[in-house]
């Protein structure tokens, strides 16, 4: 049998995340691997290509109209969708509430608990919400959930800002668990010379960019059907990207402790590639008012 592996996906907010992981999942689906998607957003919207919903109900939000989550059967919160891909929301509470990333450490201990973890399974994907910035969207770091860690990110500044803080966030817990970096995925923004920036930020942080995906409007025109590519377009070229995706993350070994990269460093790469001016030197990471 083979080993299940966990996946989590990080990124900046507004990034791509969920529309790259449903459309990476869509991938391995096609290819006959069985996978659950675990959405630790509580914008619930790590689910809805796959299911052609709206948003998918969370964990958080039917275990507060059942009284807890004790309340609650498997079947409540898991549902089926494209290929058979597995679906769970974590959610979270009302906005100005409460720790968001609490709903991610009460979803993934009742999956466990529900048995959703079944033997058949090849791999699970945690799409968590942007930074490591508290302890419960580190949850699938720190409590050795998931192994694997990739990274979105593109050529824009913060989200390479973002994808550095992250790599940082592994090394943390890297010496006590299994956590491993994985890789960084570029989902494209269009900035000169992405690539080739985003292949030097890997290679500064000892790892590597597994994918590059081109930006392509056929991605919001599935998106607003509620698709992802791979279903709604098949013959695309941007279906084809994703499948390749799927594949190199099929055979990736490269897992790595990550080389975060100091500030100085960073705006140096910038630097290097014009994307920074001398005189915008030392803006990055510092609030509006000091800078």
């Amino acid at each position: 049998m083979a080993k299940l592996r966990q996946c989590a996906i990080y990124g900046k907010g507004g990034i791509g995340k969920s529309t790259t992981t449903q459309n990476l999942v869509a991938g391995l689906a096609e290819l006959g691997k069985k996978v659950m998607i675990v959405g630790c957003d509580p914008k619930a919207d790590s689910t809805r290509l796959i299911l052609h919903a709206k948003a998918q109900n969370s964990i958080m939000q039917m275990a507060a109209d059942a009284g807890s989550v004790e309340d609650l059967e498997l079947e409540d919160v898991l549902k089926v969708g494209y290929r058979d891909v597995k679906c769970v929301e974590s959610g979270g509470p009302e906005p100005g509430v409460g720790c968001a990333g609490r709903g991610v450490i009460t979803a993934i201990n009742f999956l466990e608990e529900e048995g959703a973890y079944t033997d058949d399974l090849d791999f699970v994907f945690y799409d968590v919400l942007g930074d490591v910035v508290c302890g419960g969207f580190a949850m699938p770091i720190r409590e050795n959930k998931a192994q694997e860690i990739y990274i979105v990110c593109s050529g824009e500044m913060m989200a390479m800002y973002a994808a550095n803080n992250i790599a940082k966030g592994i090394v943390k817990y890297a010496n006590s668990g299994g956590v491993r970096l994985a890789g960084l995925i570029c989902n494209s923004r269009n900035t000169a010379r992405e690539d080739e920036l985003i292949m030097e930020l890997a290679k500064q942080m000892g790892t590597h960019m597994i994918h590059f995906v081109p930006r392509d409007n056929v991605v919001q025109r599935a998106e607003i059907r509620r698709m992802t590519v791979i279903e709604y377009e098949p013959t695309a070229k941007q279906a084809q990207e994703y499948r390749d995706l799927a594949n190199k993350i099929i055979n990736n070994t490269n897992l790595v402790i990550p080389t975060p990269i100091t500030m100085d460093e960073l705006e140096e790469l910038l630097m290097n590639f014009g994307l920074m001016e001398a005189e915008d030197e030392s803006v990055v990471g510092k609030s509006a008012v000091e800078a």
